[in-house]
């Protein structure tokens, strides 16, 4: 399981990274641009992904990602499953999130 300190400091220890927030949502830019989102009402984590990388990912780990509902979704915007996510899971789909925002 991934806290929310976790995926924090996970997200902050990319080159670049700050943490900002729109609506109720804890963000994490790279660029000026998000690459991984947090909501503390009901502790989504979501990562911005490339499709591609998001179908691989969802083929490797379906328990862990899913994506967004809606055309969000077919974006590459990617639920993770924190409760069920290991630490070296988030972190590669962290940095392959990291690196399609930092482009």
């Amino acid at each position: 399981m991934i806290t929310k300190s976790q995926f924090r400091d996970m997200a902050l220890s990319f080159a670049g990274a700050v943490q900002a927030g729109h609506f109720d949502v804890t963000d994490f830019r790279v660029k000026g641009r998000i690459f991984a989102t947090w909501r503390d009402k009901d502790g989504r984590a979501v990562l911005k992904l490339a499709p591609d990388q998001q179908n691989l990912l969802m083929e490797t780990s379906a328990a862990v990602f899913s994506p967004v509902a809606g055309s969000w979704g077919q974006k590459g915007w990617t639920r993770v499953a924190l409760d069920i996510a290991d630490e070296a899971t988030l972190r590669h789909a962290m940095t392959l999130a990291w690196q399609t925002v930092a482009r």
